[in-house]
């Protein structure tokens, strides 16, 4: 059985007295979701204050992203060692506001989820199509596209020790949510094509969805088989409303 999990992606939002504030607000409520994993990925110079502030507990931290480059002359960069110092266990690579405001290509996605697995983290690898490309009935061939640019580098294991989300970007941000069945059926197409490449990964992999998940929606989309948890934006910035959504992931049932 898959452990589902919950990320709260702050992008860049926060300050010293607003993170204190949020932490203790999902601390306190964190007891209505027990059972699945819990983790925040604040903007990187707030990743050692973040993971100061949850020491002790079982929330995890994730960084928003990471070079593919361990150190050198790469100005404005944040390696995966230097998170490492700070407890960072997961990596979110190729988030959509990645390729689309930084041209992010499928390669340097892979190169990035190749980097967090050999620095022993888990990377969250993000695909997913824009409005046009859905309305042009592209979903599927778009997300097989950069999710098989990833996979063709890994073996098994490796395979295994990610995460997928998918986040179709025509719903992040804009409260456009896709339906239960719609996110169901691009959830299926990836775990098929993770299986494809090793059967048991296909299994293992746990697949998210990013996409104006909120408290009220969440319980629908988690209900759904092959959806393990999810990317959470917008709503990750309120305590009661991210525990909502950790606690309906909680609730659902979730096989594999």
């Amino acid at each position: 059985m898959r452990r589902s999990i919950v990320a709260g992606n702050w992008k860049m939002n926060g300050n010293l007295e607003v993170n204190a504030e949020l932490i203790a607000g999902i601390l306190k409520e964190k007891s209505s979701a027990q059972g699945i994993e819990v983790l925040v990925c604040p903007p990187a110079i707030y990743v050692a204050q973040v993971s100061g502030l949850l020491e002790g507990s079982d929330i995890g931290v994730g960084a928003q992203n990471a070079s593919a480059f361990e150190s050198g002359a790469f100005t404005g960069e944040v390696s995966l060692p230097m998170l490492a110092d700070f407890a960072v266990r997961y990596v979110i690579v190729g988030h959509s506001e990645r390729r689309a405001l930084f041209a992010e290509s499928d390669g340097q996605v892979a190169e990035k989820a190749r980097a967090v697995l050999l620095a022993g983290m888990t990377p969250i690898v993000c695909v997913g199509e824009t409005l046009e490309e859905r309305e042009a009935g592209g979903t599927l061939e778009v997300v097989s596209r950069q999710l098989r640019a990833v996979c063709d580098g890994l073996d098994a294991d490796q395979l295994a020790g990610m995460v997928v989300a998918y986040e179709p970007v025509w719903a992040i941000g804009t409260g456009r949510t896709a339906t239960p069945e719609q996110a169901q059926e691009v959830h299926a197409a990836l775990r098929a094509l993770i299986a494809e490449a090793d059967g048991k990964a296909g299994l293992e992999v746990r697949i998210l969805y990013g996409g104006s998940v909120n408290a009220e929606n969440a319980a629908q989309l988690f209900d759904k088989p092959d959806i393990d948890g999810g990317l959470v934006g917008g709503a990750s910035l309120k305590a009661k409303d991210f525990i909502a959504i950790c606690s309906a992931a909680a609730g659902a049932k979730v096989t594999g």
